[in-house]
């Protein structure tokens, strides 16, 4: 069994040596380097190479290093190639962890605390309670409930939006377009987990903030893609929005004159919400691997109609 990596070079060393100790009879390879002339089984890139097929003819499957696989050109790979994003404890913990943090720093205008601060300026304002917020997250998949139920525990009212029907203990949720004004219309912090597909580009615009209640608050943990720049300013500037936390943007990083990175109501951190923990990662790689060897099907392969 022959494995190729090819992508930040110090966590793969960590990698390589977790499987010499753990699964011995994997070859494990730092791209470019691939061995022998033994075919490789399995890739693991956040980018593979270019003409994957020639690079690896006899390809099993190729592995995102990311709990998201939507950076690959799947016009480039061979149509029967099986894609699997990173499902692993690590991931989604640095996720709950984030989005706790954001939605707690909103329900507590902190942004406006910040802004406060730098103006030397010392001014209390009133906080309703958490149970009095209406919390609503797009994106139900692994990510999302466990943001979710994490959130619940704090006291928040919690709902969830997402392309299909979810049932979720002490959630209310709403599907499809025909549910999603509904969704808006009850939201006054919206999180938004949402992979990459052609609905979901350039979602986050001025007709989706103006469906929710005056004065919401967004936090954008999905993709870069999603998220209107221009307005979201508008809404910021018109109150339809008092605060928004940014954790992926369009491109990144933004230019450095670009408004949002002083602007007052809004926090930009560089993609870091959710980041692959080395150990539990591989670990989860291993597994998949056996599950293949085994004939069992493997945890987070993505369906290409779907885009996830």
């Amino acid at each position: 069994m022959k494995v190729v990596y090819k992508s930040e070079a110090e966590r793969g060393r960590q990698w390589a040596a977790w499987l010499g100790q753990h699964a011995p009879d994997i070859q494990f390879h730092l791209w470019p380097d691939t061995g022998d002339d033994e075919p490789v089984d399995f890739l693991i890139a956040w980018q593979p190479p270019e003409n994957i097929a020639h690079h690896f003819p006899h390809l099993k499957a190729l592995f995102s290093v990311g709990a998201g696989a939507d950076q690959f050109d799947y016009a480039a790979l061979p149509a029967d190639l099986p894609v699997v994003r990173m499902i692993e404890p690590g991931l989604t913990q640095g996720m709950v962890e984030y989005i706790t943090f954001a939605v707690l720093a909103l329900h507590r205008g902190m942004p406006r605390y910040l802004h406060q601060q730098q103006q030397r300026e010392w001014l209390a304002h009133t906080c309703p309670l958490a149970s009095t917020r209406r919390l609503g997250v797009m994106g139900l998949g692994e990510l999302g409930q466990a943001a979710l139920r994490q959130l619940r525990s704090l006291g928040f009212e919690c709902g969830g939006w997402s392309r299909t029907a979810h049932e979720i203990d002490g959630v209310t949720c709403w599907h499809g377009q025909a549910q999603l004004a509904d969704f808006l219309a009850r939201t006054d912090i919206l999180v938004c987990l949402l992979p990459l597909t052609e609905t979901t580009r350039g979602l986050l615009n001025s007709e989706l903030f103006n469906q929710l209640p005056a004065g919401a608050a967004l936090v954008q943990a999905g993709r870069g893609p999603q998220l209107n720049h221009t307005d979201l300013l508008a809404a910021l500037e018109n109150g339809q929005l008092q605060a928004a936390i940014l954790d992926v943007t369009d491109p990144e990083p933004l230019p450095a004159t670009h408004p949002l990175w002083q602007h007052p109501g809004v926090w930009i951190t560089p993609h870091i919400a959710s980041q692959t923990q080395a150990e539990s990662a591989v670990s989860a790689l291993l597994e998949n691997i056996r599950r293949w060897q085994r004939g069992a099907p493997m945890h987070g392969v993505i369906e290409r109609n779907r885009g996830y």
